[in-house]
C-alpha cells in the first residue's frame, strides 16, 4: 500500500473517531437541547440530504481542479469547525444551522477524499485498498461509539463535543503532511501496473 494511502487512512480514522462518538447517542443529544425524535430525526436529514446533493456539484468541480490535497485540508478544518459548534448549540433551530454547515463541510471534501485515495491505489489489489478504507470506518466507528457514550455519561455532551474537536484537529494536522504527486502523473503509474 502506497504511504499516502496509510497516512490518508490514519488521518481519516481519527476524523472517524472523532465522528463516531456522537453518533449513537445524537438523538439524546438533541433532547437534551429540547427536542425531540422527529427533530432528531429532521436534523439528520438535513446533513444527509445537503451533503448529498452538494457532493454531485463539488464532484463536477473538483474533476477540474489539478490537486485535492488543499480541499482535504480545507474539508477537514471545516469538519473541526463543524464539530466545535455542537458546544454551543443549545436549541434545536441552532442545531439545524450546523447541520447545514456539517453538510457543506462533507460537499467539500467527500469528491476530494475519493479522488486522492484513487491517485495511489494500485490496480492489482484494489479490492483490499478500497475496503482498508471502509473496514477502518467501521471498526474505529464501533470504538468511538463506546468512547463518546462512555464521556457523555460520565462528563457530559459538552466534554464530549471538545474531545471530539480536539481529535478532528489532530486528523486536520495529519492531512497537512500528505503529499500529492500531479494528477496525470499518478495515473500513469496506475496504468501501468
Amino acid at each position: 500500500m502506497h504511504k499516502q494511502l496509510k497516512l490518508f487512512l490514519v488521518a481519516d480514522g481519527i476524523y472517524a473517531l472523532a465522528f463516531g462518538m456522537l453518533g449513537p447517542i445524537y438523538a439524546v443529544f438533541v433532547q437534551k437541547i429540547g427536542g425531540d425524535i422527529l427533530e432528531a430525526g429532521a436534523a439528520w436529514a438535513i446533513f444527509m440530504i445537503v451533503s448529498g446533493i452538494g457532493m454531485l456539484f463539488m464532484g463536477k468541480l473538483q474533476d477540474k481542479l489539478s490537486k485535492d490535497k488543499n480541499v482535504l485540508v480545507a474539508g477537514y478544518f471545516l469538519r473541526s469547525l463543524g464539530f466545535l459548534g455542537y458546544y454551543f448549540v443549545s436549541n434545536v433551530p441552532q442545531m439545524f444551522i450546523l447541520q447545514v454547515f456539517l453538510g457543506l463541510s462533507v460537499v467539500v471534501i467527500s469528491p476530494a477524499t475519493y479522488s486522492f485515495y484513487a491517485n495511489y491505489v494500485d490496480r492489482k489489489k484494489l479490492a483490499f485498498q478500497w475496503i482498508a478504507w471502509e473496514s477502518t470506518w467501521f471498526i474505529v466507528q464501533g470504538i468511538a461509539a463506546l468512547i463518546g457514550s462512555f464521556l457523555a455519561s460520565l462528563y457530559g455532551f459538552k466534554t464530549l463535543f471538545l474531545v471530539m474537536f480536539i481529535a478532528s484537529l489532530f486528523s486536520l494536522v495529519i492531512a497537512t503532511q500528505l503529499k500529492e504527486e500531479p494528477k496525470e502523473l499518478q495515473v500513469k503509474k496506475n496504468n501501468k501496473k
